[in-house]
């Protein structure tokens, strides 16, 4: 190993050590109500969400089956 490379293993390893304790918190009694809004769910705008779907079906030529893997021809 060479001078230069363990300073840089130092930094990507406390670089990582930071990134996986970043994720380690927890959720308060009271702060589970802003979890709980409808701006939080995956279809909040149902327009959206419709017009997505048609663009799908329209693409896959098949309708429906949009929460299941495979594609329209029949393969999974």
């Amino acid at each position: 190993m060479n001078k230069n490379t363990i300073p840089l293993l130092l930094c990507r390893a406390l670089l990582l050590a930071s990134f996986s304790l970043a994720g380690c918190s927890s959720v308060q009694p009271w702060e589970k109500q802003n979890l709980a809004r409808p701006e939080m769910t995956f279809d909040y705008e149902q327009l959206d969400t419709r017009y997505t779907e048609h663009i799908y079906s329209s693409k896959e030529g098949a309708s429906g089956g949009a929460g299941v893997g495979g594609g329209g021809c029949g393969c999974n």
